[in-house]
């Protein structure tokens, strides 16, 4: 029981970072654009990861036939969800790709049953439908909808929460041949390579190199960085890295619309943001569809009750 509660306090923990990061991001991307945005973050979480390596605390320990074999997975996330979420946003609100990525835990559902065989029962296909249902109405009835979407902001969209969907399939697949730590530094790197590459080419081509590192000059945009960067990327990986090890890809996607529902909060907490009474409903969704999931598994497959960890000398 007690590992059990371990398990639910970090996925609760992952929730609240990703809740609140979609605050702090919206912030940094106040000061610098997307892309520079996304350099600066994982450069910054690269640099935080390398650091206990160089200092001999952390093994990382890994051959190139393993950066091959995890490289696919860091190109998944961060960099083709941001990648395809970024141009997606060009052609649709923040509202209208949360209603679409909110679909998450359908597609993992999907892929984890195809290529993990993992098995669901009933009752918790209809919990999964639950928490998509809650964060979809939520939305909806703030004014939302995909009506006024382009085919191309839909697609890129749809892209984005398949990438999302499909590395939470593929880390669960590999869990027990790599630590999380390991995992998290491949997908840091690959982040800053494409994300920083992208950043340089963009300003070369614009002229404007000398004023890529403007931003850093202001201290909202630093300490927004210093979340999304720290505990949004590094934190957040290694615990979703972590807990992909212990629980089915599909449950771990619904601590993603939980992360919705923080969002809001945050929102109106700090924000002042106005909460209607279908916050309220909406919330009893995601947290009822969430959390009922996990009641009796039936004829689901257990979790995998090890994985490998961190060597630390």
């Amino acid at each position: 029981m007690s590992r059990q509660r371990s398990i639910y306090a970090m996925a609760l923990l992952y929730a609240l970072i990703i809740g609140f990061s979609f605050l702090w991001t919206k912030r940094a991307i106040a000061y610098a654009d997307p892309i520079d945005t996304m350099a600066f973050r994982f450069a910054l979480s690269l640099l935080a990861m390398a650091v206990p390596v160089l200092a001999g605390t952390v093994k990382l320990g890994m051959r190139a036939a393993d950066w091959a074999r995890i490289v696919p997975v860091g190109l998944l996330y961060p960099t083709l969800f941001f990648g395809f979420q970024a141009y997606g946003l060009t052609y649709a609100t923040s509202s209208e790709a949360g209603i679409i990525q909110a679909s998450s835990p359908v597609f993992t559902l999907i892929l984890a049953a195809l290529l993990l065989r993992e098995r669901t029962t009933a009752a918790q296909k209809l919990a999964v439908l639950c928490s998509v249902a809650g964060v979809v109405y939520i939305l909806a009835m703030g004014g939302a909808s995909v009506r006024g979407v382009s085919a191309a902001g839909a697609g890129l969209l749809l892209a984005s929460t398949f990438a999302l969907s499909l590395y939470g399939v593929l880390v669960r697949g590999l869990r027990g041949r790599f630590t999380a730590y390991q995992l998290s530094f491949v997908m840091m790197a690959s982040g800053f390579v494409c994300f920083g590459a992208a950043a340089v080419v963009r300003h070369a081509s614009a002229g404007t190199l000398g004023g890529m590192f403007g931003p850093l000059a202001h201290g909202e945009f630093v300490a927004a960085l210093l979340y999304i960067s720290l505990l949004s990327s590094v934190v957040s990986s290694l615990l979703s890295n972590r807990l992909l090890a212990r629980i089915e890809a599909y449950k771990m996607s619904l601590f993603v619309n939980l992360g919705t529902l923080v969002s809001i909060a945050a929102g109106v907490a700090i924000e002042h943001d106005r909460l209607g009474y279908y916050h309220a409903i909406g919330a009893l969704l995601i947290v009822g569809g969430t959390f009922g999931v996990h009641v009796r598994a039936g004829t689901s497959r257990k979790p995998a009750s090890t994985s490998k960890e961190v060597d630390v000398t």
